[in-house]
């Protein structure tokens, strides 16, 4: 049987391919930590941040990420990215994540 989750999670694939011109910043929630990841246009990672060495609660530090990984998008000069937020809701760490990022100066 599958998870809700991963329904979502295949509709965003799909949405990936669509948009396979674009490099994504991929968000991954566990229990503990969260990851934003710059996945390029040939799907490899360019560069990952992850809230392990952060202090202050999980959405502070989430939100920190997304600061940290739009920061590298600006400096790197990368356009159009996609925001892939795997199959989980727009709220807690997800949204801290993408408004870090957006509070950093990237459009998503």
């Amino acid at each position: 049987m599958i998870s809700n989750r991963n329904k979502i999670k295949k509709g965003i694939e799909h949405k990936t391919n669509i948009n396979i011109n674009k490099p994504s910043l991929k968000v991954f929630r566990s229990n503990v930590f969260t990851y934003a990841i710059i996945v390029g246009v040939d799907k490899k990672v360019i560069r990952s941040f992850s809230t392990k060495n952060l202090k202050g609660n999980k959405t502070e530090s989430a939100f920190k990420i997304g600061e940290l990984a739009g920061e590298f998008i600006i400096k790197n000069k990368i356009e159009n990215i996609f925001f892939n937020r795997s199959g989980y809701t727009y709220q807690g760490r997800v949204k801290a994540v993408a408004e870090g990022a957006r509070k950093a100066g990237v459009n998503f």
